[in-house]
């Protein structure tokens, strides 16, 4: 099995845990400030694995772009996190969630405009599959 699928699964599987923890984490707390005491967390335990792994880098060595893209991303997940965890808050984890997922095709329309990754019909497919569940779950009564 591929390194990235491996760790693509650990995603996943972490990414449904976390809307299980967070649905219960938000219940008796202010979402923004929920996703502020979620985002300590994150730059703790990645501090714990940069350095048990002798990860750490100087920021000198940091490209201007690759930063401003990195600072760009950040300030997208943080939206999407505060987004998330009021959705969260708001409605129902099984609805909420597999619109959430929404993003795999955000992604993909995205990586074509931007990236040029080519659209095959497998991707195209798997997309509109994907659009399709979420309509179906988000909809149901």
């Amino acid at each position: 099995m591929n390194n990235w699928l491996i760790y693509a699964i650990g995603s996943a599987f972490f990414a449904g845990l976390t809307a299980i923890l967070g649905k219960v984490g938000v219940k008796d707390i202010n979402s923004n400030f929920a996703t502020f005491i979620r985002t300590i967390v994150i730059m703790v335990v990645s501090s714990l694995v940069i350095t048990m792994r002798s990860e750490w880098e100087g920021f000198d060595k940091l490209h201007s772009r690759t930063l401003m893209f990195l600072v760009f991303s950040g300030i997208a997940t943080g939206l999407s996190w505060l987004c998330y965890y009021k959705a969260l808050q708001l409605g129902p984890v099984s609805k909420v969630a597999p619109i959430d997922k929404l993003s795999v095709v955000f992604a993909i329309i995205l990586a074509v405009v931007f990236l040029g990754e080519s659209l095959s019909w497998q991707v195209l497919t798997g997309g509109l599959l994907i659009v399709a569940g979420s309509l179906v779950i988000v909809f149901a009564s």
